[in-house]
């Protein structure tokens, strides 16, 4: 088999198992923040409605979902459109991963862990407002062990390639890069959370917000987490502005339509709710996967344009 068949024969496997993957993360999305629920048993998925188990041809990827109309075929019950759309959506990063660096399966396979482990914590975060600690602490604990068994990991980043001096990265300079960026990642949003609290007299930053950006900066490098937190800041603005125009819209709606006065008052409270606790985690996960993936193209071409 000719080289190049065997790439994309990889390729379309990835972004099937991908597809499996995310079957299995909706798992872990919806049993991980339950209180005494387990994300190994039962083994078999089941209907979050009747608790029905289902069966193997109603748990196939997006495929079963279309199938069924999205309704489960034993009590009828709506099946979220979020099923489908996790599957293809850790489908499409694996794709994404896997298109970017075919030859290296190690560095591919680290990486969709990681771009795992981020749809898990957006969708709990979107549905919670907390970030699991088996996402954020777990990839704490990954971060070192991947600086000293794939250094290359971090062949973009400004201290790594400064401690190495041009050569390649080697576990020292990974290891060193690894732990600034935690402290760096961390502390960064550590530092904004004591502010706003003193300024605000309120929680600014959550703290599984900082332990997922110290995981992130273990797994990137100081130099990447910086861009990192400057998409997901810019990200989480654009989406909070637009969220407070629509709540205002809403409202002004409501104002015309002479709805009673206690309609006002909640929709005042849902506003005031909304507009103070957008979770900031997504916004940080995107951040963190454009920053693993992309970094050793674009911040690359970044350093050698702030070259004096």
């Amino acid at each position: 088999m000719d080289p190049e068949t065997s790439e994309a024969l990889f390729i379309g496997w990835w972004a099937v198992l991908g597809l499996m993957v995310g079957s299995f993360l909706n798992v872990v999305i919806a049993r991980l923040p339950e209180e005494g629920e387990s994300v190994a048993r039962p083994v078999r998925s089941r209907c979050p409605h009747c608790r029905t188990t289902l069966r193997w041809y109603e748990n196939l990827p997006v495929l079963s979902w279309l199938a069924l109309r999205a309704r489960c075929r034993t009590c009828r019950a709506p099946i979220s459109w979020r099923y489908p759309l996790v599957e293809l959506l850790t489908s499409g990063l694996f794709l994404w991963v896997v298109s970017e660096r075919p030859g290296d399966p190690a560095l591919v396979a680290l990486q969709s862990l990681v771009l795992a482990g981020l749809v898990v914590a957006t969708f709990v975060d979107f549905d919670r407002y907390e970030i699991p600690d088996e996402v954020s602490l777990g990839g704490c604990a990954l971060a070192p062990l991947a600086a000293l068994t794939l250094p290359r990991l971090f062949a973009a980043d400004g201290l790594a390639l400064s401690l190495a001096e041009g050569a390649p990265v080697g576990r020292f300079e990974a290891l060193a890069a690894c732990l600034a960026g935690m402290a760096l990642g961390g502390g960064i949003l550590l530092t904004i959370g004591w502010l706003g609290k003193r300024v605000y007299g309120a929680d600014a930053m959550g703290l599984g917000d900082v332990k997922l950006m110290a995981a992130g900066g273990g797994l990137v490098g100081p130099g990447a987490v910086l861009y990192a937190l400057l998409l997901a800041a810019l990200l989480g603005s654009v989406v909070g502005v637009l969220n407070m125009l629509r709540l205002l819209f809403e409202l002004r709606r409501r104002v015309r339509d002479r709805q009673r006065a206690d309609g006002w008052v909640r929709s005042l409270q849902v506003a005031r709710i909304a507009g103070r606790y957008i979770p900031f985690g997504p916004y940080l996960a995107i951040g963190i996967a454009t920053v693993l993936v992309r970094w050793e193209a674009d911040g690359a071409a970044l350093l050698r344009l702030l070259e004096p």
